[in-house]
């Protein structure tokens, strides 16, 4: 949502010529650059337990960060409200912490500026009910009619909790190029937890939505599939087993398998990691890292997405960056600083956890395109591996890119067919080497739109996605 200027620079009692001010000052201890940053936060949120929506809160985080760059040294300081004298305080603080070190020299010619107004009519997340003024009275129904869906479907239930919750963030950015950006980004989102009881087994299975949008989300189709979701596969859960394990090929199934890419090469192309030196990917920028015909993309543009961005968190636009295109590593995640240190234009993924925090490298919605082979196929190729479809904790190497990830369900793979349902495994890999070792990809790109949030020093609303993917060797931890 993008309203007027007017809306934004009155939300923090700022002026034009006040923000133009409190850069030259922020800069008046030397420096290269500096930035504003601006946030008004409200946060909400009910809770479903046994029936009754018994809990409930609301709050708002208000107040604005100032960084200052010198050379390769960062200032950064926050203030808890834009009073004039807390903003000159936190712009000499900034500019404080970054003197001494030597400048960077001008701006790359490969940089661009990002001058003009947002744009009202490319919004990616417009919005028909406003979560800060809608009549929250009138979402418990909608809590206990995803409560009552479930019920419904299936009598082995022992328990549901459901939250929704949501947040509505104004922010105004400025900085000494003279770049004015602000918007309005909404999140909606629903969890629901379950639990099941068949004799003595106990299952639990958890289940969520979350977009940038507003309280037009609650449709009567969302509740019905969230109601579905819960309770699709129990059968399968409660009969699962745990197999053998070893080096076998793993099946990925489209959708929520994304995130093992978003944490087990995603973060290996995050730009600070190797402009570091960190990561596995540090040397090998167009190489080829797996088969042709394999693109890998971090995408800011999916309407209504819960990593979609118009811009990011230091003004730039917010776009489709390939990292990996045809097999080849062509780009990392930028932001201002790493794009400057690499001599190439940002890619808008300089993202924040609130006014608090400095702007780092950060996934969007991170995600594997279509290829050509069909789902059904690529099991069918396989005579013994396993398939899963649903990933759980895990854990990743940035250095070496070794991953284990724990998986919540699957199936073993016998003669090109699914067969038992299998739980408590664990898939342990390398990023790098899993890459090199997709053989086939699906033509069923899936999205999935659960509740991601990436932990990298703070936190950042993402999403991720994948279609069916065989890999040809992973050690599954198994009997």
């Amino acid at each position: 949502m993008i309203k007027d200027k007017s809306y934004y620079l009155d939300t923090f009692h700022v002026s034009q010529e006040g923000l133009e001010a409190l850069v030259a000052t922020a800069l008046s201890g030397g420096g290269d650059y500096a930035d504003l940053y601006f946030e008004n936060t409200a946060y909400s949120d009910l809770l479903l337990r046994d029936s009754e929506v018994g809990s409930g809160g609301f709050h708002v985080d208000y107040g604005a960060g100032i960084r200052v760059l010198c050379g390769e040294k960062t200032g950064y300081a926050y203030a808890e409200s834009t009073e004039a004298a807390a903003l000159r305080d936190a712009a000499q603080a900034a500019g404080a912490i970054a003197r001494g070190a030597a400048p960077a020299g001008p701006l790359p010619a490969s940089q661009a500026r990002y001058h003009g107004c947002p744009n009202p009519a490319a919004d990616r997340y417009p919005v028909d009910r406003d979560w800060r003024t809608a009549d929250v009275s009138a979402f418990i129904p909608y809590l206990k009619r995803i409560q009552d869906g479930i019920l419904a479907r299936e009598t082995r239930v022992v328990k549901v909790i459901a939250m929704l919750s949501s947040q509505v963030t104004d922010v105004l950015m400025f900085n000494s190029y003279g770049e004015l950006k602000y918007e309005t980004r909404p999140m909606g989102s629903i969890s629901v937890s379950v639990v099941f009881r068949q004799g003595d087994t106990v299952e639990n299975k958890s289940v969520s939505r979350s977009f940038r949008a507003g309280a037009e989300m609650l449709t009567d189709a969302l509740a019905e599939e969230l109601a579905d979701e819960a309770v699709k596969g129990l059968d399968a859960r409660f009969a699962a087993r745990r197999p053998h394990g070893g080096p076998m090929k793993v099946v990925m199934g489209a959708g929520a398998s994304g995130i093992l890419l978003h944490e087990a090469m995603g973060h290996a192309f995050e730009a600070d990691f190797n402009r570091k030196g960190q990561s596995v990917f540090a040397d090998r920028m167009g190489t080829r890292v797996c088969r042709k015909g394999i693109t890998i993309v971090d995408d800011a543009t999916l309407r209504g997405n819960r990593g979609a961005l118009n811009f990011d968190d230091e003004g730039v636009p917010g776009q489709r960056t390939a990292m990996v295109e045809d097999g080849v590593l062509v780009s990392y995640l930028h932001d201002r600083i790493s794009a400057r240190f690499y001599g190439v234009a940002p890619t808008g993924n300089g993202r924040r956890e609130s006014f608090r925090y400095m702007p780092i490298p950060r996934m969007r919605a991170t995600y594997m395109e279509a290829g050509d082979a069909r789902p059904e196929d690529i099991i069918a190729s396989v005579d013994k591996g396993i398939y899963v479809d649903q990933f759980a904790n895990g854990q990743v190497k940035i250095g070496e890119g070794d991953f284990t990830f724990y998986v919540k369900s699957g199936f073993l793979i016998e003669k090109g067919r699914l067969t038992m349902p299998v739980k408590d495994i664990n898939i342990i890999g390398n990023g790098p080497q899993a890459l090199a070792d997709i053989e086939l990809v699906g033509n069923d790109l899936v999205i999935d739109d659960s509740t991601w949030t990436c932990g990298k020093e703070q936190s950042a609303f993402v999403s991720c996605g994948i279609p069916t993917v065989l890999v040809s060797n992973l050690i599954v931890g198994g009997e």
